[in-house]
């Protein structure tokens, strides 16, 4: 119950949910009450900052301090383990397997998968409990899709029953005991995830994966037009934001698995 209450919370947070909610605050508020001013600017603020949101300079500014925490990983490090912490999926057979890993897990799975080819020797190890009224893990179907790019099976760890990061690090703790592991997560998502780890005792080697935030040159008319694109890495950086308080706060009262919305 209190999982299910911190990913409706979390989720309604983010920007896009946030702000409808203020703006049909406002909308209401004109067509039903006498507040016509207040209702007037909660509009209009949420209007603005919808716009603001949804500008890749904007956006990116906000992301790209919570990404440039630690460098892609390209030293060479005698490990055996490569750990993919799991993200986004569904499950459909009739699709590609590659199909089924959402948002940031095939990108996480991808870096996984290059830097096991660089260390051959390790074992991959992929986590994620089932979503909801699904049969299949997250950790289960990056397996799947891992073997469909060329992993062998017996290459491959899947931690099928934790819910988030920190229930991630408390199994993970279990297999790797103090051994140093390369660990794969999104860009955003990795500060917050060497905390988790390293609060069990762990010794992980940041591997960022899917990074977001663009500083290379782009086309003129592609930083100006608002676009839903954009809005997904403020998303994210406000995500990480709220991800990174409720982790102190919980932090203080030693209660796991406490991580509001999604990775």
């Amino acid at each position: 119950m209190l999982f299910t209450l911190k990913k409706i919370v979390g989720g309604l947070l983010l920007p896009l949910p946030f702000l409808l909610i203020l703006m049909a605050t406002g909308i209401l508020l004109l067509w039903f009450s006498r507040w016509q001013k207040t209702g007037k600017i909660i509009l209009s603020c949420s209007w603005l900052f919808l716009t603001l949101l949804s500008l890749q300079p904007i956006a990116d500014r906000l992301l790209a301090p919570v990404e440039n925490r630690y460098a892609t990983q390209r030293e060479i490090h005698n490990v055996d383990y490569i750990v993919v912490l799991g993200g986004g999926y569904t499950w459909n057979d009739a699709w590609a397997p590659s199909s089924n890993m959402l948002n940031n897990s095939l990108p996480r799975l991808t870096e996984g998968i290059r830097l096991w080819r660089q260390h051959p020797q390790a074992r991959l190890i992929f986590t994620g409990g089932a979503a909801p009224h699904n049969p299949v893990s997250s950790a289960e179907v990056t397996s799947r899709v891992a073997q469909s790019l060329g992993v062998p099976q017996e290459k491959i760890i899947t931690l099928d029953h934790p819910r988030d990061t920190a229930q991630e690090a408390q199994e993970v703790a279990n297999i790797v005991g103090a051994r140093p592991f390369l660990l794969v997560t999104s860009a955003s998502h990795l500060p917050r995830a060497i905390i988790w780890f390293e609060k069990q005792g762990l010794h992980p080697i940041p591997a960022p994966a899917n990074q977001l935030a663009i500083n290379s040159p782009l086309p003129a008319w592609e930083r100006a037009i608002p676009a839903s694109f954009w809005l997904g890495h403020s998303e994210r950086a406000i995500y990480e934001t709220l991800g990174r308080i409720w982790q102190r706060l919980t932090a203080q009262s030693d209660i796991p698995s406490t991580e509001p919305g999604h990775k």
